[in-house]
């Protein structure tokens, strides 16, 4: 198998199960077997002994649906004895069929974090991972994805989310200091929620999740950072030109084709360790998009 995060599930006498041997993950709009198989890059998302993070979960009213919805949060090391330090946020969003788990089981975003941390490769800044439906598209809903309607969880992300942060973390709450990126689904619900609301977010973050072309942002002074990527068995010649197309229209674009993987977690743990060190420093129309990751 190709290394990395997979799902899978046994089929028995046309039943589908899962593996009673292996962890469940929430994925694919069920709960599936996964399995991790050994990668040749897998040391910047192992476990190793450094300080570490908390990811904790909070429940967070929100008006717009009736009820109370779940974020998980990671916080850095030193979170709770820096009591005067303030920090940067990353909203960081999930694939269609998974929920605000994904990035920290499937994904190791908090090991990454920390692991990156610990070598001085990036700022200290807090994830908030929720999930990115209101339930209005269900599982053999006609028409699927397609007829998502991003606005309900806009409402709860700008209007609800980002507030309760801000008031229960020790936030930097301005949108120079706040980024949205995403997986696939959560990188379509990225690409819309930062064009339609361009005062919230100052970095944005595609994983296989489309592009943005320079005549969807109108005001490029808002924007700090654009990062696209892909997996080299996805459509990498698509994230390639809309980067270049961003450059050349002024924007600081970087992109990130991960060599060998296709739309999995692979790719996008590689892209998140991209991404990271880009967030929340000022960058320069000179400096290099990150190499692919053959050539580490």
């Amino acid at each position: 198998m190709d290394e990395g995060f997979h799902y899978y599930h046994v089929n028995v006498d046309g039943g589908t199960f899962n593996d009673p041997g292996t962890l469940n993950y929430y994925g694919s709009i069920r709960w599936e077997s996964g399995i991790e198989i050994p990668a040749h890059d897998q040391d910047f998302y192992a476990l190793k002994n450094v300080p570490h993070g908390h990811v904790q979960q909070v429940l967070f009213p929100s008006k717009s649906t009736n009820t109370s919805r779940r974020a998980l949060v990671y916080t850095p090391p030193g979170y709770d004895k820096n009591l005067k330090t303030k920090y940067p946020v990353l909203y960081l969003q999930h694939g269609w069929g998974e929920d605000e788990n994904a990035w920290s089981n499937q994904g190791r975003a908090n090991l990454m974090m920390d692991n990156m941390i610990a070598e001085g490769q990036i700022k200290p800044f807090i994830i908030v991972m929720t999930y990115g439906m209101t339930n209005n598209i269900r599982p053999g809903t006609p028409g699927g994805l397609r007829n998502f309607d991003i606005n309900p969880f806009q409402t709860v992300l700008l209007e609800e989310l980002i507030p309760y942060v801000d008031t229960n973390f020790r936030t930097i709450a301005n949108r120079n200091s706040r980024a949205m990126a995403g997986l696939s689904m959560g990188g379509f619900a990225t690409h819309t929620i930062t064009l339609n609301k361009p005062d919230v977010f100052a970095y944005y973050g595609l994983m296989s999740g489309g592009v943005y072309t320079p005549e969807e942002i109108k005001d490029k002074s808002n924007v700090k950072l654009i990062f696209l990527s892909a997996g080299s068995k996805e459509n990498p010649d698509r994230v390639r030109k809309a980067t270049s197309d961003l450059k050349a229209a002024g924007f600081h674009a970087v992109s990130f084709v991960s060599e060998g993987t296709a739309h999995e977690f692979q790719t996008w743990r590689r892209s998140l360790k991209e991404l990271a060190p880009l967030l929340f420093k000022k960058l320069t129309k000179t400096q290099p998009s990150p190499m692919p990751i053959n050539n580490f």
